[in-house]
């Protein structure tokens, strides 16, 4: 056991970092290694892999994963800071990159290939973003003179112009809804708000009178008549037939038919093999982190703390509920994964390193360690 009196970065890290909050991640971790097991062999086998390819795949991504959640949960605000700036400017080059030589796949260009290795750059461009925006707010409370509020519009503009580009509407939407939050949080005026909000519902319906595949869904989801909804009635009946405590694991019957049972649709194969009680004990988790982050956020002095641990929380809880809407029909399907449930390397790996600057940045630190963090935001961020 690590004692309180020994001084040393290990140490000091265990007594500060917010333990149950790592329990419930770490919990959430342990549910996709099992639902991987069960959602992926029929995946795998219908496209003639072998049946562990993608569970396989999915326990070598934790490696990484694991090491960069824990070791960026170690560094101070500064340096999370910097490493965001690094990670959002090599992200937007890579998604320039994707458009530019990415290959095309269902109308849209997502992907890149570096070094064998395919990479969704738009993942790991979220969470360094929300950090970048947290802290230009975060400056708008300390120097009003300062354009900081312009700079994140412009900030969010180049972000949501590539990933339209793309397309990707789902993440657009994603960091539109992450972004006006933290609008919110900081203090901004109501006005502004619902001049965003307005701007954002009349993109939305240039986006339906403009792109078929937008509106194809859209319609599809208000009229499932108008078009194929194979795989959200597949997941509803999925629901249906798991009830309360599921059929069993390895008894499911969506998950044969399902594309996306391994991905999109993992919630639908949990809900029919371990019934709705798990799916509630997958609820419950998700809204652990995502209460428990924003609490200690809000205790916290430090602004840029604060609103970046809040930001962060917000995008992992909105991308949950998002992907858990669009398997129980509640909003029109997106291609959104289920955070350390769903399989996809790039996903997982950005997920850490947003839920590591969220532990990270909502650490107990030591009074003088705050009143140091403090006197730094006087003299300005570095």
């Amino acid at each position: 056991m690590l004692s309180r009196e020994q001084r040393n970065p290990l140490s000091d890290w265990w007594w500060t970092v917010d333990r149950l909050q790592l329990a419930a991640i770490f919990a959430l971790i342990l549910g996709g290694i099992i639902l991987s097991l069960a959602a992926s062999p029929p995946v795998a086998t219908r496209i003639g892999l072998d049946p562990f390819h993608f569970f396989n795949r999915h326990v070598l991504f934790l490696l990484p994963s694991f090491i960069v959640l824990i070791g960026v949960s170690f560094l101070s605000p500064r340096q999370i800071r910097r490493t965001a700036l690094i990670v959002f400017a090599v992200s937007m080059a890579l998604i320039l990159a994707t458009l530019l030589f990415g290959p095309e796949v269902k109308g849209s260009r997502r992907w890149i290939t570096l070094i064998g290795v395919n990479i969704q750059a738009s993942e790991s461009a979220k969470p360094a973003f929300v950090v970048l925006a947290a802290w230009l707010f975060a400056e708008s409370t300390q120097r009003p003179e300062m354009p900081a509020t312009s700079m994140a519009l412009v900030l969010l503009m180049m972000l949501v112009s590539l990933l339209v580009m793309e397309p990707d509407f789902g993440q657009t939407m994603l960091i539109l809804m992450v972004w006006g939050a933290l609008f919110f949080i900081a203090g901004m005026r109501m006005i502004w708000v619902l001049g965003l909000a307005g701007a954002a519902g009349a993109g939305l319906f240039g986006a339906y009178l403009l792109v078929p595949h937008v509106a194809g869904r859209i319609k599809r989801f208000v009229n499932p008549a108008s078009g194929d909804t194979f795989q959200v009635d597949t997941a509803m009946e999925a629901f249906w037939n798991g009830g309360w405590f599921g059929l069993g694991p390895g008894e499911g019957i969506a998950k044969r038919s399902l594309p996306d049972s391994h991905t999109d649709f993992v919630f639908a194969v949990a809900a029919e093999e371990f019934g709705i009680i798990l799916c509630l004990v997958l609820l419950a988790l998700f809204a652990f982190v995502v209460i428990r982050a924003l609490s200690r956020a809000y205790a916290t002095e430090d602004m840029f703390a604060r609103f970046a641990a809040s930001g962060l929380a917000i995008l992992f809880g909105v991308q949950a509920a998002i992907n858990m809407s669009v398997n129980l029909q509640l909003i029109p399907a997106k291609g959104m994964t289920l955070p350390f449930i769903s399989y996809g390397g790039s996903s997982m790996v950005s997920l850490a390193y947003g839920v590591g600057m969220m532990l990270a940045l909502t650490r107990q630190r030591p009074r003088t360690e705050q009143e140091s963090m403090n006197a730094s935001a006087a003299r300005g961020y570095a």
